[in-house]
């Protein structure tokens, strides 16, 4: 349990227990309490992040419509608002998301331009308040709303827009062709148009999330965690741990005893040490200790374990592994040494034999 500005934290299995046993009410000053408390962070870690997750998402199709109208209010202020309580909220209509879709800094250009696939004009409506908005949002919000009045710049300062402006060209031509003597040409139909757009919207997106996967398979140190994954996933121990022993520059023998127990924690702080994110180096856990995970209790707290260790201890158990290779190197040496000074010893205190010899 620890104390977040006046408001006590338990697990979140002892919260919606005591939602449960509880009337509505308490878990919709839960909901709010929590949030407020939140807030008030100047700079919440990531286990207070994952914490407020776990407790006010289960809780939150049991609240009012108040309550999540005043949570997305105060969490729009917030700058290191949960992404996945946001994303959710952002999914509410838009009287209760407006907020969040105007200032919230925990929505993407991608979750922007999904929420308008989805949600259409009163959401992009919303989202087109927000400062600096990307400008090929922009554009298509307008193409969205008045699809035939799509205002252009100069081609050469932005070759997207000139994109927009002639896939709409394409769009109206095809339509043209299609229903001859109904329209005029270069008009179109509003139901129309509008799925132009959101075709467009969705054709964006995609692209965008193409990006993004490329962009985190593109994150430091992937080739090792690739190389991690994959040994990990063979069920062969000693690929994995000679994997682990080259990504953390230290001894076979020592990898191989990071492994060899049913406890987790010395890999932990291994793939800690590397920087990956908890569920990163939770899939190569699971995938090395498979039998540790029986329930999604085991699992939270492997995560809040991974959380709650800074990077900086863990490389400083690394550096500790490495010392103790360095000692007993150096204590398997010490004896061949000593005998080597024994032996020159015993000739200087021997004058008598060296002479001896010579004649």
């Amino acid at each position: 349990m620890y104390l977040l500005s006046g408001v006590s934290f338990v697990s979140s299995s002892d919260f919606r227990q005591i939602a449960i046993r509880t009337e509505s009410g308490k878990a919709e000053r839960l909901f709010r309490a929590a949030v407020s408390a939140f807030c008030s962070l100047t700079r919440p870690s990531r286990r207070e992040i994952g914490q407020l997750e776990d407790l006010t998402l289960p809780l939150f199709d049991n609240v009012s419509v108040e309550s999540r109208r005043y949570v997305a209010a105060a969490l729009s202020e917030c700058e290191y608002a949960p992404a996945a309580l946001v994303r959710r909220l952002c999914e509410e209509p838009v009287d209760i998301a407006a907020p969040l879709l105007i200032r919230s800094r925990a929505v993407s250009d991608i979750d922007l331009i999904a929420l308008i696939g989805r949600h259409g004009l009163p959401h992009a409506r919303a989202i087109a308040r927000r400062k600096d908005l990307n400008p090929t949002i922009a554009d298509l919000i307008r193409a969205l709303e008045r699809p035939t009045l799509v205002r252009t710049r100069d081609p050469e300062a932005a070759p997207a827009q000139s994109l927009i402006v002639k896939t709409q060209a394409t769009a109206d031509s095809e339509t043209n062709q299609q229903m001859p003597g109904q329209q005029m040409p270069g008009q179109q139909t509003p139901g129309l148009a509008a799925e132009n757009a959101r075709r467009r919207l969705r054709s964006m997106m995609h692209t965008g999330n193409e990006a993004l996967a490329a962009k985190v398979d593109a994150f430091p140190g992937a080739d090792t965690y690739v190389k991690l994954r994959e040994t990990a996933l063979t069920g062969n121990a000693a690929f994995f741990q000679t994997a682990l022993a080259d990504a953390l520059d230290i001894d076979f023998s020592v990898a191989q005893s990071l492994t060899a127990n049913q406890n987790y924690a010395p890999l932990l702080a291994a793939l800690r040490s590397l920087d990956f994110s908890e569920d990163r180096a939770f899939l190569i856990t699971v995938a090395v200790y498979p039998g540790l995970f029986p329930h999604p209790q085991a699992i939270r707290t492997y995560l809040d374990r991974y959380r709650l260790l800074y990077r900086d201890t863990a490389l400083e158990k690394v550096r500790g592994w490495k010392a103790e290779i360095l000692s007993k190197a150096a204590r398997d040496a010490s004896p061949a040494t000593g005998d080597s000074r024994k032996a020159s010893n015993s000739d200087e205190d021997a004058p008598g034999l060296r002479v001896s010899s010579r004649k």
